[in-house]
């Protein structure tokens, strides 16, 4: 049977399982073989990231085809005023063109939030602002260049949701094991759409945002060693 696990990734991990240069990357945390992300996340992003064996799911979560919504926080260095929001919403153009419509808004800052290490740097007489983001792409580092585009740099960056599943009750570095049936429920279909195009042969391989974790999965226990030593943990 396929397997299905939701990550919260922290910051400066790469979504990867080797790096060379010896940074931290999801072998820090995951010791299940033969799994591969659905999908990129940014070592100096934070936030879901969905794991899995099955290939149909990762080029249905990849590809633009599908649609999968994907949720981002970004906390981004000025105030947000009504016509920056509305840019965003219409689809600004980068230099590898133009990004679809996608949902934008202001929000306050978020409760639940853990904090991150190290801590964004604060320019103490320029205010920062929060502002949430919805898209069905994702390109390279696309939500950094949207907010910059229209002259909102992003400090932080956390992938809050995919489809209905939430980061909320996810701590940096925990891992929740997901079943088929949850993924369908928050609106994740693991089957290949019929007449799609085919995955690349490379690719073998909730909640709400008020809710709690849905009561079929469990959490793995963290695998925190890394090169013989233990790592800090995440909490």
């Amino acid at each position: 049977m396929p397997r299905y696990l939701l990550f919260n990734k922290p910051f400066q991990v790469l979504t990867q399982f080797t790096d060379d240069r010896g940074r931290a990357t999801l072998a820090d945390y995951i010791r299940v073989p033969d799994i591969y992300g659905a999908g990129r996340l940014d070592y100096d992003s934070e936030g879901l990231l969905l794991l899995t064996d099955n290939g149909a799911l990762i080029h249905r979560m990849m590809h633009p085809l599908f649609k999968v919504a994907k949720t981002y926080l970004a906390q981004v260095e000025g105030q947000v005023t009504p016509a920056q929001l509305a840019q965003l919403s219409q689809g600004v153009t980068l230099t590898d063109g133009a990004c679809a419509p996608c949902r934008a808004e202001a929000i306050e800052p978020p409760l639940w939030l853990w904090p991150r290490t190290p801590p964004i740097r604060r320019r103490r007489l320029i205010p920062t602002s929060w502002i949430s983001l919805t898209l069905t792409e994702g390109r390279n580092r696309q939500v950094r260049r949207m907010t910059a585009a229209v002259g909102l740099p992003t400090l932080r960056l956390i992938r809050s949701e995919l489809a209905n599943l939430s980061v909320v009750d996810l701590m940096p570095g925990q891992v929740m094991e997901l079943t088929e049936d949850m993924l369908l429920d928050n609106g994740i279909n693991c089957e290949a759409k019929k007449g799609g195009p085919k995955a690349p042969p490379s690719q073998v391989a909730s909640t709400k945002r008020s809710g709690r974790p849905p009561q079929r999965s469990r959490l793995l226990q963290n695998q925190n060693q890394r090169g013989g030593k233990t790592r800090p943990g995440n909490r």
